[in-house]
């Protein structure tokens, strides 16, 4: 019972004890910090397309149609002077701008988005065909070509404002019939496709994103876009297809677009945070209710009208008449006759 109550522990134990929680707390840092990369490298910024966010076709040499292809969207063409086939195909909600400032302007901001999306660290390597993947934003990487020969989906996983991506060394060749679909929140206008060379899309697919590519894009008959088709050097080649040029939808909750304030009815454009709207009052960014003056409604009154007494016509003074007195005379006697 006394070496039992008198002994002591040994400090190696709490040594190892301590090392071992040491090791323990590192490990689970660890763990947190490999979780929490992938998500900090997945929160990309929007390419910057300048105007050419504006044009639904942009190519650089020719735009060349065949069949009843709808755009939604302009169609550009600069420094090349060919548009050809519209009608059969039509433009709505935009205009065709063709070798003027408009269209050059367009083309230099292509330029510049190109090289913006070429320029992004990849979170991810991928090569060869696409379909059967579900992917998450971020920048995906190919040396060489990219395909997609069936279904692709790409989930933004609830947050509206997730990009993605995708950088092509060469070539994007979409088979017939593929699909590219978004789930989770995933917007069309935030899927970029950066091609090295040029880009086909296949028969009757249904693509999602805004091309660029260096060269050419062809859209085989049928196929339809959500997005855009901008084309740095070459040619875009249409066969019927429908091509929607793709809007960001504001956030649910009062979100909108990056800059931008809205309310019911008006746009205005967004304040550094600290700062106040003009014409504003209150908490920054809080505009005001104007007081809408109140209206005097005069109710139908059933009161009669009391027409103004006229005066008479004012007379003049009548001077009395003095009779004239007549004197009575007498008869004259009657003629002698003897």
């Amino acid at each position: 019972m006394t070496r039992s109550a008198n002994r002591r522990p040994h400090p190696g134990g709490r040594t190892r004890r301590g090392i071992s929680r040491l090791v323990a707390v590192a490990i689970l840092l660890g763990a947190s910090l490999l979780v929490a990369a992938p998500l900090a490298l997945s929160a990309q910024a929007t390419v910057a397309l300048g105007t050419a966010a504006n044009f639904a076709v942009l190519a650089g040499s020719t735009v060349t149609n065949t069949g009843p292809s709808v755009i939604s969207g302009s169609v550009g063409l600069a420094p090349g002077s060919a548009v050809t086939g519209f009608p059969p195909g039509i433009v709505l909600a935009g205009t065709t701008q063709v070798a003027n400032g408009v269209a050059l302007q367009a083309k230099n901001d292509l330029v510049a988005g190109y090289n913006d999306a070429a320029g992004r660290s990849s979170t991810a390597t991928v090569s060869g065909d696409l379909a059967g993947r579900t992917l998450t934003p971020g920048v995906y990487t190919s040396a060489s070509s990219l395909g997609l020969s069936g279904q692709l989906t790409l989930d933004a996983q609830g947050n509206p404002s997730a990009v993605f991506i995708f950088q092509a060394g060469s070539s994007l060749i979409v088979g017939s019939g593929s699909q590219v679909i978004l789930i989770g929140g995933a917007q069309a206008c935030n899927v970029y496709w950066q091609v090295g060379s040029s880009a086909t899309i296949g028969t009757g697919s249904a693509f999602a994103g805004n091309i660029m590519a260096l060269t050419s894009i062809s859209l085989t008959t049928g196929a339809t876009l959500q997005g855009s088709a901008l084309a740095r050097n070459g040619a875009v080649t249409l066969d019927t297809n429908t091509i929607t040029r793709a809007t960001c939808a504001a956030p649910t909750g009062g979100g909108g677009t990056p800059g931008t304030t809205t309310t019911p009815g008006t746009t205005t454009t967004g304040t550094a945070p600290g700062t106040r709207a003009t014409g504003s009052s209150g908490p920054a960014g809080v505009k005001p209710k104007a007081a809408k003056p109140k209206k005097k409604h005069k109710k139908p009154g059933t009161k009669p009208v009391t027409p103004k007494a006229t005066k008479p016509p004012a007379r003049k003074p009548v001077k009395p008449v003095t009779p004239t007195p007549v004197i009575p005379t007498a008869p004259s006697p009657p003629a002698f006759t003897g």
